[in-house]
């Protein structure tokens, strides 16, 4: 007669008088630990510690890192002292600031809007919404290497593994729709920038609460539909099948949290076919919208398509979106031929970005949808190899709309070559706390035990990170 094999946990109980439970128990307290923090292992929507101003985050990432004295941060001194060497300058550790001599900016700059807030000819689109934008001139970071940087940006800490933002704020607020991830990454399909998953990573989150690729053309979500249709009812009695046998299996191991976030995110496939599709079509746009977004034309379609996607998703109740720049690897990391390739990434990102602001702006949804523009850092000053700009972690520009932040405001400014931040300084800790607080998290509260410590985004046991107050209205 056949008889079942005991599960490795019943055999280790029922064996040598309990010593393997007595270790089984040791080496699994942490794990147990962490799974019990991890509850509610769903994407049902929660409220956080305070009355929130925003409900989602759309996050813009320029991978590569933008040019802040050639797009948001004019230096007049800079301009005066083009070809000349540059001076030590404190507030950066960049030794390379000796060997180049200092470049100026060759794009123009002029106020914008009733706060006269200057912007390059880069990105006139941009620009015209000044009185919108809440323009940071002075952040700061601590790695001067696109993963490192990357990483900080995305999880508030430069080593790779840990959560990302948009995993920490789903796993503290779910999702208003329970038919689309909580959680979004839009891409072009040809490209990931560095950093690669670990910019969607739930770390030591529980499993759901990883980043879910969409596409902005074709289907959303690849292999989400058979290539063969079922026959009639036969899906329906598959999936009720499947959802039989999970039960089954959620009941054996109700302490398995990989298991149910398995179980979760199947379930939630099984509703992604039934809807995303419709949810996620872009084809009922109207003509005008489109042409907002620039897919009447080649060189801004694409990115306009997903900006546009990541309007509906959050206009759908998706809590965090993060949208790359467009091909190539890096596209803003413009070590050579800076005059040449900073407009040709402006010309296909700008006008997108703009319209993203303004359709958000005119549903009625800016207010209480965060959106951010960043890179991982900015360049320096100095020339490399006569035509580019290095990479610069001490001072650098972002741009934020909406969720509750002043617009027409500028915040910190850097020194008078744009090397390193000087006044009222933002790093990104301080930043992270601020989005959360502007989502009604407190960052110090917001918790999850690994190892018998309790963990944060901003990393609060060591980075001492703030809200930044000056933003808020």
């Amino acid at each position: 007669m056949y008889l079942p094999l005991p599960a490795r946990r019943a055999f280790l109980k029922q064996s040598s008088l309990g010593f393997g439970a007595l270790a089984l128990s040791c080496l699994l307290e942490d794990d147990v630990a962490a799974e019990a923090a991890a509850a509610p292992l769903d994407m049902s929507p929660r409220i956080g510690h305070f009355a929130p101003r925003a409900k989602s985050v759309i996050m813009l990432f320029q991978n590569g890192g933008a040019s802040q004295m050639d797009l948001f941060d004019p230096k007049p001194e800079l301009q005066r002292r083009h070809g000349q060497q540059a001076p030590e300058i404190r507030g950066g550790n960049d030794n390379s600031l000796q060997a180049e001599p200092l470049m100026g900016s060759k794009f123009r700059f002029q106020p914008r809007g009733q706060s006269g807030i200057e912007f390059s000819e880069l990105v006139p689109h941009l620009g015209a919404l000044a009185d919108d934008l809440c323009v940071v001139r002075s952040m700061y970071s601590n790695d001067p290497n696109h993963p490192g940087a990357t990483y900080m940006m995305c999880t508030c800490n430069n080593r790779p593994g840990r959560p990302t933002v948009g995993a920490w704020v789903t796993y503290a607020l779910g999702s208003e729709n329970q038919n689309l991830p909580g959680y979004v990454l839009l891409r072009d399909p040809g490209v990931f920038h560095t950093g690669g998953g670990m910019q969607i990573t739930n770390g030591w989150l529980p499993a759901m609460f990883r980043g879910t690729e969409l596409r902005a053309e074709g289907d959303p979500v690849l292999n989400l539909q058979r290539a063969d249709p079922p026959p009639l009812g036969g899906q329906r009695n598959s999936l009720e099948l499947v959802a039989r046998l999970n039960e089954l299996q959620r009941r054996r191991f109700p302490d398995a949290s990989v298991l149910a976030a398995r179980i979760k995110n199947y379930e939630l496939a099984a509703r992604m076919q039934l809807t995303a599709a419709a949810e996620l079509d872009l084809s009922n746009e109207t003509a005008e919208t489109e042409r907002l977004y620039g897919l009447d034309n080649p060189e801004t379609a694409a990115y306009g398509r997903q900006l546009m996607l990541a309007r509906r998703l959050v206009e759908r109740g998706v809590r965090f979106v993060q949208v790359l720049s467009p091909p190539p690897h890096n596209v803003w990391d413009h070590h050579g031929q800076l005059n040449t390739k900073l407009p040709a990434i402006c010309r296909k990102t700008d006008l997108p970005a703009a319209a993203l602001i303004r359709d958000l702006k005119r549903r009625g949804l800016l207010e209480e949808t965060l959106v951010l523009w960043t890179g991982e850092f900015g360049r320096l000053p100095t020339s490399e190899g006569g035509t580019g700009r290095g990479h610069n972690p001490h001072g650098f520009t972002l741009l934020m709309a909406g969720g509750g932040l002043k617009g027409g405001h500028v915040h910190g400014a850097t020194d008078p070559f744009a090397y390193a931040a000087t006044e009222d300084r933002v790093g990104v800790p301080d930043l992270m706390a601020t989005l959360l607080h502007q989502l009604g998290i407190d960052h110090n509260r917001l918790k999850f035990n690994v190892h018998g410590i309790d963990e944060t985004l901003t990393d609060a046991r060591v980075s001492n990170a703030t809200v930044v107050r000056d933003l808020l209205l």
